[in-house]
């Protein structure tokens, strides 16, 4: 009998202590929920957009969940990662466009070349400065960007509250030795669809 009691206060407890913190683990955002400029609203239509997407990935191919990462900010799905043919990219990009909801796609899937483990050590190296940067830099908020790193080219995805902002992310990952090239897909919260209030 006392054991009925047990099994739903646990589950209460564990579902409440996931909440509020960080929408990585119930929402999968990566993206603190008290700092993220975008409604809580909008929040889970994106988480739920990404979910859908990631099952079809992995339904199409069990592969896709390690090599491709998918990220959606206000209806906008950003895919990176790495395939071995052109046509799983083109399809991959297809998927997404029929994703309920998309507003727009940008695939930076790469196809894949041989493992290099020192390319992917620099990669990984050029990542962590970027991101250890960012959240050292009062100016800028790190909990806001996604950071990708391929071949020395750094791919940053997120949300900033003003230009300058914006425009210092870019110029920290700039500054980082070895970089190649920065391709950055930065909203600002006055491009999103719907603002905190």
């Amino acid at each position: 009998m006392k054991y009925k009691f047990l099994k739903p206060l646990i589950i209460l407890i564990f579902l409440t202590s996931c909440v509020g913190t960080s929408s990585t683990g119930i929402f999968g955002t990566g993206v603190t929920i008290a700092m993220d400029p975008r409604t809580l609203g909008t929040q889970i239509d994106d988480s739920i957009m990404d979910k859908s997407l990631d099952a079809k990935l992995l339904s199409t191919n069990k592969n896709y969940f390690l090599n491709v990462k998918t990220k959606i900010i206000d209806g906008r799905i950003f895919i990176t990662g790495k395939v071995d043919k052109i046509e799983e990219k083109l399809n991959i990009t297809k998927m997404a466009w029929e994703t309920k909801g998309a507003r727009s796609v940008k695939n930076d899937l790469k196809i894949k070349n041989e493992f290099n483990f020192k390319q992917s050590a620099k990669d990984l190296l050029i990542t962590s400065q970027l991101r250890s940067a960012l959240i050292f830099n009062k100016k800028t908020k790190a909990v806001n960007y996604n950071i990708d790193t391929y071949k020395k080219k750094i791919y940053i995805y997120g949300i900033a509250e003003t230009t300058e902002e914006r425009d210092q992310v870019i110029d920290e990952a700039k500054q980082i030795l070895d970089v190649e090239d920065v391709i950055s897909s930065i909203l600002l919260v006055e491009d999103l669809r719907i603002q905190k209030n």
